[in-house]
C-alpha cells in the first residue's frame, strides 16, 4: 500500500488538517467582524447585545477573513513577481530574482501581518526587520523597500477587490 504524501504548501488547517486553511486571515476577519457586529448590536440591544453581537460577528468575520486570505496565494505571488520583477523601474537590468524575491515575499507576508494598517505607518517596522527577513538577498532596505511595497500594494489591491468599499483606505 502506498503512503499518502502530505503537501506542506497546502495551507493545512491546524486542527482538521484540511487544505486551504488561512488562520491569519480568518483571525483578522474574526476580530474585525466581531468588533463591528458587537458595536452595532450594542447600540440596539445594550451591553448584552454587544457580547452576543461580538460572538456572531467573530464567526461571520472569520469566514470573510478566510475568503480574503484565500485571495492571497504566496505561491501565485512568487510566480507573478518572478515573471515581472525585471520590468519594474527600481530593478537594474542585471539584477537577479534571488535578490528581489525575498523583498517581494516580505511584502506579501507583511500585508497579512499588518492587516488594516497603512504602508507608511508600518514601513519603519519593516525596515527594522529586513535584515532578519532578507535571507540571502544582497539588497539593503533602501533598495528592497521598493519591491516590498510593490508586493504589499498588489496584495492590498487584491484584497480590496474581494471586499466591497475602500477596505485599505487608499482612496481607490
Amino acid at each position: 500500500m502506498k503512503e499518502a504524501t502530505i503537501r506542506t504548501d497546502a495551507n493545512r488547517d491546524p486542527i482538521t488538517g484540511a487544505p486551504g486553511a488561512h488562520p491569519v486571515g480568518t483571525g483578522v476577519g474574526a476580530i474585525v467582524g466581531g468588533a463591528a457586529a458587537g458595536a452595532a448590536a450594542g447600540t440596539v440591544a445594550g451591553p448584552a447585545g454587544t457580547v452576543v453581537g461580538a460572538a456572531v460577528g467573530a464567526v461571520l468575520g472569520g469566514l470573510a477573513g478566510k475568503g480574503i486570505a484565500e485571495s492571497i496565494d504566496p505561491t501565485r505571488e512568487d510566480a507573478y513577481w518572478r515573471g515581472h520583477y525585471s520590468n519594474r523601474p527600481y530593478v537594474p537590468a542585471d539584477a537577479s530574482y534571488d535578490d528581489y524575491g525575498p523583498a517581494y515575499s516580505y511584502g506579501v507576508n507583511s500585508y497579512s501581518t499588518y492587516a488594516g494598517r497603512d504602508w507608511d505607518d508600518v514601513e519603519p517596522e519593516l525596515s527594522g526587520r529586513w535584515n532578519v527577513m532578507r535571507g540571502e538577498s544582497s539588497l539593503e532596505w533602501d533598495r528592497a523597500k521598493h519591491a516590498t511595497r510593490d508586493a504589499w500594494n498588489r496584495v492590498s489591491d487584491a484584497v480590496e477587490r474581494a471586499v466591497p468599499g475602500d477596505s485599505d483606505r487608499d482612496g481607490k
